[in-house]
């Protein structure tokens, strides 16, 4: 019986040993819809749109998305695959939102800039000197031939 109690100490303590160590840190990277950068629940299964992340609204089962060791000082506390710094050092959006077409970081950094490393305008698209703010250098194609000047040239209204 003396044996037996060293054999569960023994046990018990190699657990609580185990327990102990430093779990090597999970990769969360993972694409989500649209090809957009993303992040991985525990489950290993559903992958979060970064821009998700964050945002006061769990969309992970375990709500790992929102924790406060994520979440408490950012962008700092996020994974770097999150995050895209615009070409004004204190801004910052999302990576999702890099190359989305719409001027996030107010200064089309996110859209033009070298480092975005945008694509040309997709099909989806038609490549202008927009007008209005929210665009930098496309306009949803939904937006030609509607009567309202989107492009400097009007090439929205007579070509596109």
């Amino acid at each position: 019986s003396a044996v037996t109690l060293l054999i569960l100490a023994a046990a018990l303590a190699s657990g609580l040993a185990l327990a102990l160590l430093p779990r090597a840190p999970v990769n969360r990277f993972c694409t989500a819809p649209n090809n957009k950068t993303g992040f991985l629940c525990d489950d290993r299964v559903t992958c979060v749109p970064a821009s998700w992340v964050c945002d006061k609204a769990s969309n992970c089962r375990n709500g790992e998305d929102e924790q406060e060791q994520l979440c408490g000082d950012l962008p700092h506390s996020l994974p770097g695959y999150l995050v895209f710094y615009c070409s004004n050092p204190r801004a910052w959006v999302y990576a999702d939102q890099r190359c989305n077409g719409i001027n996030d970081c107010g200064d089309c950094s996110d859209e033009t800039w070298s480092l975005a490393a945008c694509p040309p305008c997709g099909r989806e698209w038609w490549s202008c000197s927009p007008v209005h703010y929210e665009f930098c250098s496309c306009i949803p194609r939904r937006l030609c031939r509607d009567g309202i000047q989107h492009c400097l040239g009007w090439s929205d209204e007579f070509v596109c």
